[in-house]
């Protein structure tokens, strides 16, 4: 896929950016359905060439973020070999530095939150309040609330089943399904119709 073809997914001004990240690398790239389990993927095929998967379903600012994430790991892998580990200090350091020099491309009040962000980079995009909070992910224009706002011992609905909340867990929310007494972690931002 050319990067003509990807501008209908990006923000304006981040083209020179992908042409500079592209120089001298092969990269198949596959526009995906939308997928729960992930927004992308990156992966190093066996004639060498790369493979970048990225979720259709993104806001442009969140695709070109999701779309640097997956060529950090292409280009450390590249500069550090392939025994780094994939979100290890080697791909943060990659990351931060191209979210830095493509920084221009996102909105002033994104700025900020990236730059904090860069600080230390997270493998999950969910491991990020402020990002998850900032394009409303997982809203769904719902009427949902974050399960953080959920109270010990009130009852939620999530994915049309129902849970009590039992209490908090480090960083996440010790949660039981009612039907099947099964205990689950929810992280803080999830998205959850509340009963009361």
């Amino acid at each position: 896929m050319s990067i003509q073809t990807l501008e209908k997914f990006l923000p304006d001004n981040c083209v020179s950016h992908l042409k500079k990240w592209f120089a001298g690398h092969s990269i198949h790239i596959t526009i995906t359905r939308e997928r729960k389990s992930k927004l992308g993927d990156y992966r190093k095929k066996r004639d060498g060439s790369h493979e970048i998967t990225i979720n259709s379903t993104l806001q442009p600012e969140l695709f070109f973020f999701v779309f640097t994430h997956e060529l950090a790991h292409l280009l450390a892998f590249e500069k550090y070999g392939r025994r780094i580990a994939p979100h290890g200090n080697e791909w943060k350091h990659t990351f931060r530095i191209m979210l830095m020099e493509s920084i221009d491309v996102y909105s002033k009040e994104l700025q900020s939150i990236i730059i904090r962000f860069s600080r230390s980079p997270k493998a999950n995009f969910m491991a990020s309040p402020e990002l998850v909070k900032y394009f409303h992910f997982e809203k769904n224009d719902d009427d949902g609330v974050y399960v953080e706002s959920i109270k010990k011992g009130e009852n939620f609905i999530y994915r049309n089943q129902k849970y009590v909340l039992e209490g908090l867990i480090k960083k996440n929310y010790l949660c039981m399904n009612l039907e099947t007494g099964r205990k689950y972690s929810f992280r803080p931002l999830a998205r959850v119709q509340n009963c009361s």
